[in-house]
C-alpha cells in the first residue's frame, strides 16, 4: 500500500509505503507546541518506507534535541514529518497523509498530557521501554 501526503499548501508531497511500525497519539509539551494542538497523532515509519517526492528544495528542518529533527514547508510552515535518527523511524504525521487507515494503538508520554482521553487504549508514562523511557502504564 502507498500513501501520498504533502504540507497544506501542497508544495512538499511525501510518499509512504507498506504499514507504519506503530501509530498513536504523543502527548509531550514539545510535540503539543510544534503541532499547534493538545496531542500529536503519530504514525512511525522506517526511514526506507518515507520519500519526499516533490518539492524536496521547500523542506525545511528544525532541531532542538538530537532526538527529533522536525521537517516542514518553507513556502507555507505546514509540518510535514519528524525524523529520529536516534529511534531509526520517521514520524508522518497522521493528519498529513489523508488516505492512511489511522489505527492508533497507544499513547505515550500521558504524564504531560493536557486533554485526557478515555479511549481504552495503553497510556504509557513517557516512551516504550524499548525507546529507552520506562514502559509505566498510566491510569486514564
Amino acid at each position: 500500500m502507498t500513501h501520498v501526503g504533502s504540507c497544506f499548501c501542497g508544495t512538499v508531497q511525501v510518499e509512504v509505503v507498506g504499514q507504519p511500525e506503530a501509530m498513536g497519539y504523543c502527548h509531550c509539551r514539545s510535540c503539543r507546541s510544534w503541532s499547534g494542538g493538545p496531542v500529536n497523532a503519530f504514525s512511525l515509519w522506517k526511514p526506507d518506507a518515507v520519500r519526499v517526492v516533490s518539492g524536496s528544495d521547500e523542506l525545511a528542518t528544525y532541531q532542538k534535541t538530537a532526538m527529533s529533527q522536525r521537517r516542514y514547508c518553507a513556502k507555507c510552515g505546514g509540518h510535514v514529518m519528524t525524523e529520529h535518527p536516534t529511534l531509526g523511524l520517521v514520524d508522518v504525521f497522521a493528519a498529513t497523509i489523508p488516505t492512511l487507515d489511522f489505527q492508533p494503538a497507544v499513547h505515550v508520554n500521558y504524564a504531560e498530557t493536557v486533554l485526557p482521553m478515555r479511549d481504552g487504549l495503553p497510556k504509557l508514562r513517557d516512551f516504550p521501554a524499548e525507546f529507552g523511557g520506562s514502559g509505566e502504564v498510566v491510569a486514564e
